[in-house]
C-alpha cells in the first residue's frame, strides 16, 4: 500500500519537476547577453564564397559575382522583398550607400523578380549591382541563418565582419562605419 501511494505521489511531482526544469533551461536560454549579431561566421577573415548571380531581371543594375567584391571596401546585404525585418533596415542602406567612399551591393535571397523589382521602386534603390539568389544556393555559401545579413568585406575580398538581422542606427553609426573607415 506503501508503495502504491509512493507511486501516485511521484506520478503526480514527476510532471511538475519536468515542466520546471524546461522553464529554467528556456528562461537560460533567452537571458543573459546574447545577441544575434554575435553569432559566429565561418568565412570571417576568409575570402568571400564563390557565386555567379544573375541580375534582377528588369532591374536596371548588374549582377553580382564574387570576382565583383575585390577592388575596394565592399557591403553585401542579403534581403527580400517577403522580409519584414528588410524593409525595416532598408532606410539605413540608403542612408549607407550615400556615404563617401561605400559600396554597397545586394543579393535577393530567394525572391520573385517582380517583387524586388517593387520593392527597390517603392523604396528606393541603394544597391550599385543586385543579384538574384532564386534558388538559395548563394545563401547557403554564405551560411545565412536568414534575412536579412549584411557582410563588410575588405578591398581583397575578405570577410571581415557579419551582421545577423536588421541594421540600426546606433550600430551602423557606431560599429559598421567606423569599420567600413578603417578598411578603407
Amino acid at each position: 500500500m506503501a508503495e502504491r501511494r509512493v507511486l501516485r505521489h511521484l506520478l503526480f511531482v514527476l510532471p511538475v519537476l519536468i515542466f520546471a526544469g524546461a522553464a529554467v533551461a528556456f528562461w537560460l536560454g533567452l537571458s543573459g547577453d546574447r545577441r544575434p549579431d554575435s553569432i559566429p561566421s565561418a568565412l570571417l577573415d576568409k575570402p568571400a564564397p564563390a557565386f555567379d548571380l544573375p541580375a534582377v531581371e528588369g532591374l536596371g543594375v548588374p549582377g553580382l559575382k564574387s570576382a565583383d567584391l575585390k577592388g575596394q571596401v565592399t557591403v553585401v546585404n542579403i534581403w527580400a522583398s517577403w522580409c519584414l525585418p528588410c524593409k525595416a533596415e532598408h532606410p539605413l542602406l540608403v542612408q549607407l550607400a550615400q556615404e563617401s567612399g561605400v559600396r554597397l551591393v545586394g543579393i535577393d535571397y530567394k525572391d520573385k523578380p517582380a517583387d524586388a523589382r517593387a520593392f527597390l521602386a517603392g523604396l528606393g534603390n541603394p544597391f550599385a549591382a543586385v543579384g538574384a539568389d532564386a534558388d538559395g544556393r548563394a545563401g547557403i555559401e554564405w551560411g545565412i541563418s536568414g534575412v536579412p545579413e549584411t557582410f563588410i568585406l575588405d578591398s581583397q575580398g575578405i570577410v571581415r565582419f557579419r551582421w545577423v538581422g536588421p541594421l540600426n542606427a546606433v550600430d551602423l553609426k557606431e560599429k559598421i562605419l567606423p569599420l567600413i573607415r578603417s578598411l578603407e
